[in-house]
């Protein structure tokens, strides 16, 4: 007869003989978020970080009269006034045809508060760190350049998109946005 210690030992070789093994350790990926949209037919990703919001386009816009064309008034989103900016108007961008199916991205920045219309918003993506490329690609129109951050490579199988980074920080920060009135200079 077995003494209880040689018992457990026996018992405890037997579960590690038919025990599965450890799955092999995976490699982890460092990943950057942002929210993606559309602009004019190109792919644009914002930090997660600098989008406050996402809403559909009100429906009841008013204008506000003696402003630059790309502003395109305000709205009442529960409660407070949203300034409503054509984020493709101030960009110089070619205007899109249709207001169906716009969005808005809410900034809420510091001092400033504005919603961005763009063309369609994808949701946010997840996109792995070592496919950014830091470099403004050339195609870029120059109206662009200073509010761009380099762009990541979205890959699902074999397709890829190239989504370039728009910092909204940076364009809250220009002046040319801040002068959303042609008779006010920004001090």
């Amino acid at each position: 007869m077995q003494k209880p210690f040689e018992l457990l030992a026996d018992f405890d070789r037997r579960a590690r003989m038919g025990a599965a093994g450890l799955p092999a350790q995976e490699e982890l990926r460092s990943y950057w978020s942002g929210v993606a949209f559309i602009l004019r037919g190109q792919r644009y990703v914002a930090p997660l970080d600098e989008v406050h919001e996402i809403l559909h386009l009100p429906g009841a816009i008013t204008p506000i009269p003696g402003t630059m064309p790309w502003v395109r008034g305000v709205a009442n989103v529960r409660g407070r006034l949203l300034p409503l900016i054509d984020l493709g108007g101030f960009l110089n961008l070619e205007e899109a045809s249709t207001l169906s199916g716009k969005r808005v991205l809410v900034l809420e920045l510091g001092d400033i508060f504005c919603g961005l219309i763009v063309d369609g918003v994808l949701g946010m993506q997840h996109f792995e760190a070592e496919t950014y490329n830091g470099s403004i690609p050339a195609s870029v129109p120059e109206s662009l350049r200073f509010c761009m951050a380099g762009s990541y490579l979205h890959k699902v199988g074999q397709h890829e998109s190239e989504y370039l980074v728009l910092s909204l920080k940076a364009l809250a920060s220009n002046e040319k946005f801040l002068q959303v009135s042609p008779s006010i200079a920004v001090a």
